[in-house]
């Protein structure tokens, strides 16, 4: 099972990210995912997370109505959308999953938001 994790970058405080996740190896459709930040100098959060069928997201309260997780089964990819970014949004980027009992993430992203 890998995990590939892309699309950040550098961008300006109120701007806009696209985040993706592509995986292989697993039947993406049937596992939940996260997306998870860590920022310098602090532990890594949950920002983020949508069910196998991507029916149902959930997100943390710093992130909600600016963030939004979706999903392509087709392509095997869960994307985070990232809007009306801040400086406190800066952070490595992992998504994770659990198949068949086991951890998996991706190797990060780094979201840089300057002010």
């Amino acid at each position: 099972v890998q995990l590939q994790a892309s699309g950040g970058g550098l961008v300006q405080a109120g701007g806009s990210l696209r985040l993706s996740c592509a995986a292989s190896g697993m039947i993406f459709g049937l596992a939940a995912v996260g997306w998870y930040r860590q920022a310098p100098g602090k532990q890594r959060e949950l920002v983020a997370s949508i069910t196998g069928s991507g029916s149902s997201t959930n997100y943390a309260d710093s992130v909600k109505g600016r963030f939004a997780a979706s999903r392509d089964k087709a392509k095997n990819t869960v994307y985070l959308q990232m809007n009306s970014l801040e400086p406190e949004d800066t952070g490595v980027y992992y998504c994770g999953t659990t198949w068949l009992r086991k951890d998996y993430w991706g190797q990060g992203t780094l979201v840089t938001v300057s002010s």
